[in-house]
């Protein structure tokens, strides 16, 4: 198993055999399992907490379905959508996968339970099929573009979906690009195949849809997160524990993946949208890329990281980033309400990879401790950013992660 659940589809009498992003994992007692969520502290959640906890943003979950009976989650889940034909429905989850996601968006940390980077935030529930539980029933090829389509008719503001599939569908297209045109913000898991293949992951990959990476904890991006076009900015994903399975007896270390890092980044939109609640999705986004970590030039995006890591605690904590138009996409640089738009001119992508040292500002590029971590091998020459703007763990990188690249319209 590996972080994160997918879908391979093929089209001819359904034939649909699934990408799964899981990981093998050791059991970890519930008591502690608050201590191992690392990034909290590197996010400066405590502080971010003062300000927002993401309070009156409702997240639309599409995954295994989400146990609202967690001590974690007990009064943070709504009634959301089962789309799938098995018994059961959107708060029966058959994996403990969904059930995770939505306890790092907005779990409370009762009972010794995972803590949500957006604790005030609410969950949706929408039930989707992963590899395992498509052979116990019939799967239809509409099961993940219902899904979008029952997310984007919701009340959620976000919508965080930790699976990916190898193959673009019209029907999903077709549900992304109307969910957009309901004005959610859409994240999606670009995978953990980077060392097994690196194809392009759906519905990370479509224009619409904020590709989310992972980082680990010393701030490399990891080894096992995909690259390239599809990605858009980096959360924490590596050493994040989880449940592990359909038990909740106990929870289990693993690797997290992009998975864990699509929820942590929609948690972040949460934080930022729940301070900012005249903002539109595109104005939440554009604050989110301009503020994310990174020490290249700004508009560019690196094939590893994206716009880079995410920092939620720039704008909470210190009101940086500029939330820009809020009818036009920071993703495509389309206009989202229906009407047409002149994208600005697109520099071109670069094949070198971005310097560390650039940017006069503190805040910009700032590492941990007293001194530089390294990065060695085949990771290059260091790169220092923070994940929460004022101190964090040092992002190491370089060549590995950033070679920039500019994502078109669609």
């Amino acid at each position: 198993m590996t972080a994160g659940m997918g879908q391979k589809r093929m089209f001819g009498a359904l034939a649909i055999a699934a990408v799964v992003f899981a990981g093998a994992a050791q059991p970890a007692a519930a008591a502690d399992v608050q201590s191992k969520q690392w990034y909290l502290s590197a996010m400066q959640a405590e502080e971010m907490w003062k300000v927002s906890t993401g309070e009156g943003v409702k997240v639309a979950v599409i995954d295994t379905g989400v146990n609202a009976s967690t001590p974690s989650l007990q009064g943070q889940v709504l009634k959301g959508t089962d789309a799938t034909a098995a018994e059961g429905d959107e708060h029966d989850d058959y994996s403990g996968h969904g059930t995770t996601m939505a306890e790092l968006i907005a779990g409370t940390g009762k009972g010794g339970g995972l803590k949500g980077l957006a604790p005030g935030a609410k969950i949706i529930p929408i039930r989707i099929s992963d590899d395992k539980f498509q052979k116990k029933l019939s799967l239809s090829a509409t099961e993940w573009a219902d899904a979008i389509r029952a997310a984007a008719d919701s009340d959620a503001k976000i919508i965080s979906m930790s699976f990916g599939g190898e193959f673009g569908l019209d029907r999903e297209r077709e549900a992304v690009k109307y969910a957009e045109s309901k004005g959610k913000l859409f994240f999606a898991s670009v995978g953990n195949n980077a060392e097994k293949g690196n194809d392009e992951i759906y519905p990370a990959s479509y224009p619409q849809v904020v590709g989310v990476a992972s980082a680990d904890k010393e701030g490399r991006v990891s080894k096992f997160s995909q690259n390239g076009d599809s990605v858009d900015i980096a959360a924490p994903g590596s050493g994040i524990p989880r449940w592990c399975d359909k038990s909740f007896q106990k929870y289990c270390d693993g690797i997290g993946g992009t998975s864990s890092a699509t929820a942590i980044a929609s948690a972040s939109a949460a934080l930022v949208w729940s301070a900012n609640p005249d903002w539109t999705a595109n104005q939440v986004l554009n604050v989110l890329f301009d503020t994310a970590g990174r020490d290249w030039e700004k508009g560019t995006l690196s094939r590893y990281l994206g716009h880079g890591l995410i920092r939620p605690a720039m704008n909470i904590l210190k009101g940086k980033g500029d939330p820009g138009d809020p009818d036009i996409s920071p993703l495509t640089n389309e206009r989202t309400n229906g009407s047409p738009a002149s994208p600005s001119p697109s520099a071109p992508a670069s094949d070198q990879p971005a310097q560390s040292g650039k940017g006069s500002e503190a805040d910009e590029t700032v590492a941990a401790g007293d001194s530089k971590a390294q990065a060695s091998g085949d990771d290059g020459a260091p790169l220092s950013l923070i994940l929460g703007g004022i101190a964090g763990v040092a992002v190491l990188g370089g060549v590995v992660f950033a070679l920039v690249r500019r994502r078109g319209a669609a």
